[in-house]
């Protein structure tokens, strides 16, 4: 300890004893004039302890008790603090919400207050209990108990503990006053000199910042050793929190100084850098980049404002404020977007033409479009693009159609697919006012690829989703409008951009689930798949080469019989497109390349035949429908459009029952209601002239019929297999045989009209495909539908346009060759039954 502060504790001890002194003479003489009985006076806060010299205030409501208390009792009141944490609120409280323990106090000075409220300078003497109430209405009265502090020191054996537990009590108090502003230099003194153990043990608690009802409970604490004990833990338990305190606030400063730190750091680089003469300040660099940039952009007014004004705003923000990061983001967007730079497209039409051909074989109709638009470019430069979409089965190329087209017109290309998409943010972008907003795919694939007329490509649109966020095929109605798109707006940007310049590319597999208003914009071209011829060329021009490059073989080495590649087409990829049929060439090029290394051949030779492919491809996954060639009576081939392509149905119908008023019909083959109802009116009109055909009234009337569908696990659908259904019906009927070279498409109406139906090129591509088929049935409207139809796949087959259904039932019952073998069978049973 340094002379200093003993020369001080040593004056404040004599100080202290002579104060001591006087104030013991003092309390004694209170302490002989405390009254019988007191006033008391509830009291929030927290408690007061004896041998205190404080003011308190004291409430309005409570002044005329106090005014009484100094009259009647000469200074002296009670102060029992409320049991609640909060004031009930009423003015004549009641005994129930007091404390029974409290402190008797004198009242030195009054100082009256303009709210009616006192404030009084006290000494708190004594403790006392409340033996009995004697008024309660608006005064408390009680008859108190006073309780002085016995003498700790009187019981050497006492003496001793309680002597431990005042030095580990103020051990404990010099620990916690370490960090604790509460306890000052004077408060410390306080207590080292502090004779009574009892005192001691209440200033402590006074000072300390725990609960009230803790406090009281010190108060009502009568014996001064366990007074000391519960004090003890109080101590403890704030060192506890003092400690944790001092953790999280070392944590912070700790966070605080690194960020001062850096402050400092970047600040004394900025005068390095200045003084090196080295860039300044980044934000005046940034500031300077966008005024540069925006001298040299051609953009309307509206545009140009905008960026000035966001250029002004960031030179007023702080670099570490996240408005500047926001505003800098955004403008980073707006000068990032082509604004007017546009990318000069191919006029040599004859290079565009080879292009087109040597990527792809085929599609005459996409090439044709895309020469026409690229006539039109070089006629009338300032013609806006169009929206195209391209509607086909899975692989038949309509994405890789896209990239021929932007090479073709040597313009940047760029997808993205809008499969599953279902917010309108993805579209149209997010407004500036959310976190993390970010423009939409159209804007963000303009700033990558950098000019404002690329061939942007819209996979999968008939695969657009709906939820809360949007409708995001609703969004797209802007952008693919070329009326409105010259000044879409972009919920980010929220200024006006030229998109009328983009060649829009769309893809679908279907157009059933493109809204119409948004189908409206779009130029369809169908790419209805190939047939065999179109696939043996295809295959040996492209895809053979491009696998055997794929898997490290010369192609010169490698070769695959035509009629492997039918075996394959045929037996293992009978889809329209080629991707399947892509995978089983992969399949055998990977199989070689690993039968090459696993031999070590240096040199190899490899011709794939049709007795080889069960080696690579195991056995084939189609085989031939022997319903489709061997019909019997009651069948009919008919058919079908599905997103897959083209696609033939075997329509079946047998006699059940002949059992009297039975005459109905059963459907199976998982109809949907469309066709379920084609059956119903089929099942109708034959009923109706059944008997024109040779067929007795009665049969329909006493028969149970049971008409399916093979395939049952294929959702079936369409309006277009009305006729189908009624020649099997009918077939039936009259126990005959149809020919099996023909197939027939077409929706009936309830008096024998043959109605017109969609999709006639995919459904002759997939007649063609079977290899049977000689004579397809098509309604007369859909006649001139045949133009679309490559001559390629016309060859062989021959159209019957047909306005009534009798002229399908006279073409396939009186003109059959097999009628006379199925008559001939059945005479021949008739005799030997007889016999």
């Amino acid at each position: 300890m340094s002379e200093k502060l003993k020369d001080k504790l040593d004056n404040k001890k004599n100080n202290d004893d002579k104060s001591k002194k006087n104030e013991d003479n003092e309390v004694s003489i209170l302490e002989d004039k405390l009254p019988s009985r007191l006033i008391i006076i509830p009291v929030m806060g927290k408690p007061l302890f004896p041998g205190l010299y404080a003011p308190f205030p004291i409430p309005p409501h409570h002044a005329d008790a106090v005014n009484k208390a100094i009259a009647e009792n000469d200074g002296f009141l009670g102060l029992n603090l409320y049991i609640a944490d909060t004031y009930s609120g009423n003015k004549s409280p009641s005994v129930d919400e007091i404390y029974k323990v409290g402190v008797v106090v004198k009242v030195f000075k009054k100082l009256n207050l303009p709210d009616g409220g006192l404030n009084l300078l006290i000494n708190s003497i004594r403790r006392y209990k409340v033996m009995k109430y004697v008024t309660t209405d608006t005064v408390i009265r009680a008859e108190p108990l006073y309780i002085p502090d016995i003498d700790p020191f009187r019981n050497e054996k006492e003496a001793k503990e309680i002597k431990a537990y005042i030095r580990a009590l103020l051990s404990e108090v010099k620990s916690l006053s370490e960090n604790n502003p509460l306890f000052t230099e004077e408060m410390r003194l306080t207590m080292v000199n502090v004779d009574d153990p009892g005192k001691l043990a209440d200033f402590v608690t006074s000072m300390l910042n725990v609960e009230r009802a803790s406090q009281q409970e010190i108060l009502e604490t009568f014996d001064i050793q366990e007074r000391l004990e519960k004090v003890h833990l109080l101590l403890q338990k704030e060192k506890e929190i003092s400690a944790i305190q001092q953790k999280i606030q070392g944590s912070i400063n700790s966070k605080v100084q690194k960020q001062q730190r850096e402050y400092f750091l970047k600040e004394q680089l900025k005068e390095i850098k200045k003084e090196l003469g080295y860039d300044t300040d980044p934000k005046q660099k940034d500031i300077e980049k966008y005024k540069k940039a925006l001298e040299q952009l051609d953009v309307v007014e509206e545009v140009r404002e905008r960026m000035e004004n966001e250029i002004e705003k960031i030179s007023t923000i702080d670099t570490h404020s996240p408005e500047y990061t926001v505003s800098k983001n955004y403008l980073d967007t707006l000068f990032a977007l082509p604004w007017n730079n546009e990318k000069k497209e191919r006029e040599d039409i004859s290079k565009s033409k080879k292009i087109l051909d040597r990527d792809h074989y085929g599609l005459e109709d996409v090439k044709e479009r895309i020469y026409e638009f690229l006539a039109v470019r070089k006629l009338n430069p300032d013609k806006k693009s169009s929206i195209l979409c391209f509607v086909g089965p899975p692989g038949v190329g309509k994405t890789s159609i896209g990239k021929s087209i932007a090479e073709a017109l040597d313009r940047p290309f760029f997808r993205f697919s809008l499969g599953g998409m279902r917010d309108e943010a993805e579209i149209k972008g997010h407004r500036r006012t959310y976190i993390g907003a970010m423009s939409g795919k159209v804007i963000e694939a303009l700033k990558i690829v950098k000019v404002k007329n690329p061939v942007l490509m819209l996979d999968e649109i008939d695969k657009l989703g709906t939820s809360f966020q949007g409708d995001p095929s609703s969004a797209l109605l802007e952008v693919l409008d070329p009326e409105q798109n010259s000044s879409f707006r972009d919920h980010y940007l929220d200024l006006p951009f030229d998109l009328s310049n983009i060649l829009f590319i769309t893809t679908a597999n279907t157009l059933d689930t493109i809204p119409r208003p948004l189908l409206d914009r779009m130029e369809v071209i169908r790419l209805s798949g190939y047939i065999l011829e179109e696939k043996l060329k295809i295959a040996s021009k492209y895809i053979i080469p491009r696998q055997a490059k794929a898997h490290g073989l010369n192609i010169k080495n490698i070769n695959f019989t035509n009629k492997a590649i039918s075996k394959i087409i045929d037996g293992y990829a009978r889809e329209a497109g080629v991707r399947n049929f892509e995978r089983r060439i992969e399949r055998i090029c990977r199989k070689v390349a690993a039968d090459i290394v696993e031999n070590n051949k240096k040199t190899y030779n490899i011709t794939i035949d049709e007795k080889d492919l069960e080696k690579y491809l195991k056995k084939p996954i189609f085989t031939e429908d022997f319903t489709e060639r061997d019909l019997r009576a009651g069948n009919s081939i008919g058919l079908a459009w599905t997103s897959m392509g083209g696609a033939t149905l075997t329509i079946e119908s047998i006699k059940v029952s002949e059992k009297k008023d039975s005459g109905n019909i059963q459907v199976t083959g998982q109809l949907g209601d469309v066709m379920s109802e084609s059956v119903e009116i089929a099942y109708s009109y034959v009923k109706s002239v059944a008997k024109d055909y040779d067929v007795k009234d009665a049969y329909f009337n006493d028969a149970m019929i049971h008409l399916h569908i093979p395939e049952g696990a294929t959702p079936k659908d369409g309006p277009s297999a009305g006729i189908t259904m009624a020649t099997a019906l009918l077939s039936l009927a009259m126990n005959k045989v149809i020919r099996n070279d023909t197939a027939m498409t077409g929706e009936l109406s309830l008096n024998g009209k043959v109605l017109p139906i969609g999709g006639l090129k995919e459904k002759t591509i997939a007649a063609k495909r079977l290899g049977f088929i000689k004579h397809i049935i098509i309604p007369f409207e859909n006649t001139r539908d045949l133009d679309e139809i490559p001559d390629n796949v016309k060859k062989g087959i021959t159209f019957h346009p047909v306005k009534d259904v009798r002229e399908v039932f006279d073409f396939m019952f009186k003109l059959n060759k097999l009628n006379k073998s199925e008559n001939k069978k059945e005479a021949k049973s008739s005799k030997k039954n007889k016999k």
